[in-house]
């Protein structure tokens, strides 16, 4: 286990010419940023039913730019899902708005994220919740994943490394879980591991049909779930399958 404490700035922007060219640059570069972020917000996210201002906020906050691949970052405001390496994608920036909503994550929340990728949705949840616990299978995502949450800045995340596609007991219960990539079958094992009133989401089912579920715990061991939008993401490592009959 790791337990980090960030601090960092954004990237640096490397204009060139004269200081008043120097500054001509800059502030044509961050109005267009600005702009492609509003026209995300705005044109993707608020018609897809995301309409808490807090999480609409929060898109202005958090740089999901610094959380791209290099070579992907012109796409960064884009209604698509990036590579980020080892087969996994970035969910799209209205996914990602949509389900921070339907968690409902509050300040007083323990968090699980099953699949830290790029760190961009962790960043997320990390200014919603009292604490986030993210873990990832892949040593290159995770490399990756702490790059860019070290350049954000947060105290509340703890990065782990291993596989948690049937729960993450280490730090149970979760007031909420969170799985960045699919599941053909939600693990009993997950869903257990959710305190009193908790959330989960996970995609559940195989291509070419998932749905976007949520979870939400009633009480010990009683929970019912709501089958929010249908997609199709990449799954998880070692995802739980069901049984499979043979003759």
């Amino acid at each position: 286990m790791t337990r980090i404490r960030f601090e960092g700035c954004l990237s640096p922007v490397r204009p060139y010419g004269t200081p008043n060219a120097k500054a001509t640059i800059i502030i044509r570069w961050l109005m267009n940023l600005e702009q492609m972020r509003l026209n995300m917000v705005e044109q993707q996210i608020r018609t897809w039913e995301v309409l808490d201002q807090d999480v609409l906020d929060l898109l202005y906050i958090v740089p999901r730019e610094e959380f791209v691949p290099q070579k992907h970052r012109a796409l960064a405001f884009s209604d698509l899902e990036i590579p980020i390496g080892e087969g996994q994608r970035m969910w799209p920036p209205k996914m990602e708005a949509r389900v921070l909503q339907e968690l409902g994550v509050r300040k007083t929340d323990r968090v699980l994220e099953v699949g830290t990728g790029s760190g961009y949705f962790t960043a997320l949840l990390s200014h919603r919740a009292a604490q986030v616990c993210s873990v990832e299978i892949s040593l290159t995502l995770a490399a990756f994943g702490r790059s860019n949450l070290e350049r954000h800045g947060a105290d509340n995340i703890t990065l782990e490394i291993g596989d948690a596609a049937r729960g993450w007991s280490a730090h149970a219960p979760y007031d909420v879980i969170v799985l960045t990539g699919s599941t053909p079958l939600l693990p009993a094992s997950m869903v257990e591991q959710l305190a009193p009133g908790g959330r989960l989401f996970a995609v559940v089912g195989e291509a070419p049909a998932m749905s976007a579920r949520l979870v939400v715990s009633s009480a010990p061991g009683a929970w019912h779930s709501t089958d929010l939008f249908e997609t199709v993401i990449a799954p998880l490592a070692n995802a739980e399958h069901p049984s499979r009959f043979r003759f």
